[in-house]
């Protein structure tokens, strides 16, 4: 099932998505609080038809984020493979949807990069749940994209403020049912900046695969339903570019997994 969140009516409705638009789910508006119901969506009624503007399929609880979990970008910023996931976090007032605009604020940053990622939507809370379990807690998936800015983000001993930035991360633009992706281990990425490649890739490329991290985060704190696990971004970041290439107002930034969908985020500036 493909599932999103659709601005109408000056309100936001839950939808099915299929091959004739958007249908209205169970009068439903809330992906993560029908998650934590322990609702699940496919048993809901699909009503009428709904036209609007995509917004963010879910609002997280928390975003945890994964750092250097791509073979290829380890090798692209000559650091050394990690011995364990390097978890941080995302403020969840960060989430934009998939063509809402990435805000540059000159004032606090001059060099915004790019990563595109898998999301992984948390359906079960999981605590010091087993690898080999760990999948069955899965809801679905979505596209991200971890914007960062590489000046605050390498000036402080932290990665939040420089990962948090509003409009910082945006997601879409459907969410994706589980059963719908049979290797989460096996998909595509892609990310375009006014229609030129800088990042192809594939999730086979993680050092730490989407059960591993899962299990790995839920043994350190618990995850809710409705959290958000983006799980690191591949080679192709401008940021280790020679010579390095940030966004500037006026770029368009496309991010794209095989089977999901793509995401197309303007980049203005505030």
């Amino acid at each position: 099932m493909r599932l999103a969140t659709i601005r109408a009516d000056g309100a936001e409705h839950l939808a099915a998505a299929g091959a004739d638009g958007y249908h209205r789910l169970g009068g439903e508006s809330d992906l993560t609080a029908l998650l934590r119901s322990g609702v699940d969506p496919r048993q809901l009624p699909v009503g009428e038809p709904v036209a609007g503007e995509l917004a963010a399929p879910l609002r997280p609880g928390k975003i945890v984020a994964i750092g250097l979990n791509y073979l290829d970008h380890i090798r692209e910023s000559n650091l050394e493979r990690p011995e364990r996931p390097l978890v941080f976090a995302k403020f969840p007032s960060s989430v934009i949807g998939p063509t809402d605009p990435i805000e540059l604020d000159e004032a606090l940053t001059a060099r915004v990069d790019w990563e595109g990622e898998l999301a992984v939507i948390v359906g079960r809370r999981m605590r010091r749940v087993a690898e080999r379990d760990a999948l069955e807690h899965v809801f679905g998936y979505t596209v991200g994209n971890d914007v960062s800015a590489r000046d605050v983000q390498f000036s402080e001993s932290q990665w939040v403020r420089g990962k948090s930035f509003d409009t910082f991360c945006p997601l879409g633009p459907v969410a994706v049912t589980a059963d719908e992706i049979a290797d989460p281990q096996a998909l595509t990425l892609r990310t375009r900046v006014n229609g030129e490649v800088m990042q192809e890739s594939s999730t086979a490329e993680m050092v730490f695969g989407v059960a591993e991290l899962l299990a790995f985060c839920s043994h350190s704190f618990t995850l809710e339903p409705g959290d958000v696990v983006l799980t690191g971004t591949p080679w192709g970041c401008g940021e280790f570019m020679d010579p390095p290439r940030s966004l500037a107002p006026g770029d368009v930034v496309e991010t794209e997994i095989e089977g999901i969908g793509t995401l197309r985020n303007p980049v203005v500036a505030v």
